[in-house]
């Protein structure tokens, strides 16, 4: 089943949040999802951080421009990030794992307890 690209951006989705430390990994940016269906901007939100479509090329699983996931994440090490994730439009929660590299993230999002996750890949946009 295809998650939505911001739940999978739980499963995804930023940051210069107060409770991440300085040398911890920071995916602030705008980031397109590898399939090519989604463009989402993460950002700091008050104490958390979000990820927000700024564009969904496949508006049929319900996706669509400003919806937003909700994260609040925690340094595992120097490039990943774990926390939760809450998608709003939803009511949903996710386990979310942040890897971020230099141009690159990839985010791994879980429900049921870890027993089903998916990986997606995002590349800096430019």
């Amino acid at each position: 089943m295809k998650q939505p690209a911001f739940c999978v951006f739980a499963t995804m989705l930023f940051m210069a949040n107060p409770a991440v430390a300085q040398d911890a990994a920071d995916p602030s940016g705008v980031w397109l999802r590898d399939d090519g269906n989604a463009r989402v901007q993460i950002a700091p939100c008050g104490a958390d951080i979000c990820a927000t479509n700024l564009w969904i090329g496949d508006t049929s699983k319900g996706e669509e421009p400003g919806d937003k996931l909700v994260m609040s994440l925690e340094p595992q090490s120097a490039d990943t990030l774990a926390g939760t994730a809450y998608d709003p439009k939803r009511d949903r929660s996710y386990s979310i794992t942040l890897k971020v590299a230099e141009r690159a993230l990839v985010t791994r999002g879980c429900i049921l307890g870890g027993v089903l996750c998916r990986d997606v890949g995002w590349t800096a946009a430019d």
